[in-house]
């Protein structure tokens, strides 16, 4: 059976480097092996989700409460809808960006259990943020953090500049990223959701057996 899989931009900026990188994980996961992911865009910004404003926390929904606005619902409906993400973001100031943080912190039992990659980038590749993202996620959240992270450093001179004012990446930071292996590590970072994904199946197999 097909497993869904969002590809999530995690940046709620306008201009949006993001949305260029997406497109290029995009393409690189076209060339991967035939398997059972069906990998679809998400982005964050399309929701234009406020800083969290329901009533109640996300631990009681939906056991005890439900959301209450229009915003949430279609955000919580949309992750749930999805088996396994891959999550594209940028780095902020040594972190993870506030816009991705707070449309993370909107859900909680959407999330648990399933398996999820981290792309970040950056001046520095975005490593706190994506140290930051897997942390919360796999300690609170209980998702499966997929071991292989991928950093992608924009080149040194004009690209981190172009990339946060115009949104553009530029030549120099996608052929060293081609040159430095970035490519064969978003597919072995997919390559694992589709394990971990399996062998859940595999798993709950072995329950409908027994049960």
């Amino acid at each position: 059976m097909s497993k869904k899989v969002a590809l999530i931009t995690g940046s709620t900026r306008t201009p949006c480097a993001g949305d260029q990188i997406v497109s290029w994980v995009s393409s690189i996961l076209k060339t991967r092996p035939t398997d059972n992911l069906n990998i679809s865009p998400l982005r964050i910004a399309d929701f234009n989700l406020p800083v969290y404003d329901e009533p109640v926390v996300p631990f009681l929904i939906p056991a005890m409460q439900q959301f209450t606005h229009e915003h949430s619902k279609k955000w919580s409906a949309a992750i749930a809808s999805f088996d396994a993400y891959i999550f594209v973001i940028p780095e902020y100031n040594a972190g993870l960006a506030g816009g991705t943080k707070n449309a993370i912190d909107y859900l909680l039992h959407e999330w648990t259990g399933k398996p999820v990659a981290i792309i970040s980038y950056g001046a520095q590749g975005g490593t706190f943020a994506n140290e930051q993202l897997a942390r919360s996620l796999g300690l609170v959240m209980k998702m499966k953090v997929v071991e292989t992270k991928v950093l992608l450093a924009f080149a040194t001179g004009s690209d981190p500049m172009h990339a946060a004012t115009e949104g553009k990446v530029g030549e120099e930071s996608l052929k060293g990223w081609a040159e430095k292996g970035k490519k064969e590590e978003v597919l072995k970072a997919v390559g694992e959701i589709a394990e971990v994904l399996k062998l859940a199946e595999k798993a709950d197999e072995v329950t409908r057996e027994v049960s």
